[in-house]
């Protein structure tokens, strides 16, 4: 009988390779990639703990949350591990334990759990949020206030997954088309198909990926993330016959639907 890995398993087998690579000296290959422009440096600590892929603790007592990206899940509250949860947590283990890291921050700095939303360079010159997606160990997943860098964060996840790197090679984190995004519901996704109709609905953009704006996938767009995405150099009403990949949380609302906040959310993609 096989059993899904705890919290407490996942953490003791990140320790144990990560003191593995201390106690050896054995460091990461390098080069990675580099840090993205925009970002403004912040504290320096020691990370004391690795969490999960994408949480860590520092001695002084501040818990970073990874800015930009997202790690296969461990288990919590009862829940099953993702796949790869224990890969990838070894991965951030293997990169950062006992070691110096410096933080670099977007616009938000602290979420509503207190914890720091942070790009983390390590003292080897490491880009951690690179390394993992890199390695196909985290997908990008962007907040309008943390995108800085998204494009090369982008760029590496694309990469990575044409390559089935890591989670790019289990299905469970396959791209979605929309019309199987009903069994979706309640969850984060990427999903990627052709807009059959963009409309503008008392300032809304609306993308939608079937005849019957009633029960189809979409993505929607209020007016102010409208606004950004025109900024952005990216007209939502004139999407219709595009391909397009979006990313986030799928919900039902005349359909599985999926709101669009800002223009890290939404690739257009070339024919």
């Amino acid at each position: 009988m096989t059993t899904r890995p705890t919290r407490r398993s996942l953490l003791r087998t990140a320790l144990v390779a990560g003191g593995a690579v201390l106690l050896s000296g054995a460091k990461p290959a390098r080069p990675g990639p580099p840090l993205p422009p925009g970002l403004t440096p912040g504290e320096t600590g020691r990370v004391a703990a690795v969490l999960s892929a994408d949480t860590i603790d520092l001695e002084d007592g501040l818990r970073v949350r990874l800015a930009g990206v997202q790690g296969p899940a461990p288990t919590r509250d009862g829940s099953p591990a993702w796949p790869h949860a224990v890969e990838a947590t070894v991965e951030t283990s293997a990169a950062c334990l006992g070691r110096t890291v410096t933080l670099h921050y977007a616009d938000d700095r602290r979420d509503r759990w207190q914890r720091a939303l942070a790009h983390l360079v390590v003292d080897d010159g490491t880009w951690l949020q690179g390394h993992l997606l890199q390695r196909g160990l985290a997908r990008v997943y962007t907040w309008p206030r943390t995108a800085t860098g998204a494009r090369s964060m982008l760029d590496l996840e694309r990469t990575a997954r044409a390559n089935r790197r890591g989670i790019w090679a289990d299905r469970f984190y396959r791209i979605r088309n929309p019309s199987e995004t009903w069994g979706d519901l309640d969850s984060w996704q990427i999903v990627e198909g052709r807009v059959v109709d963009a409309a503008l609905v008392r300032g809304t953009a609306y993308l939608n990926f079937g005849l019957d704006w009633r029960n189809d996938f979409t993505f929607r767009a209020e007016s102010d993330a409208r606004r950004a995405f025109r900024k952005a150099g990216i007209e939502l009403p004139d999407l219709t016959g595009r391909r397009v990949r979006g990313r986030g949380w799928v919900y039902p609302t005349n359909g599985p639907m999926i709101d669009l906040t800002h223009p890290a959310q939404l690739e257009v993609l070339e024919d």
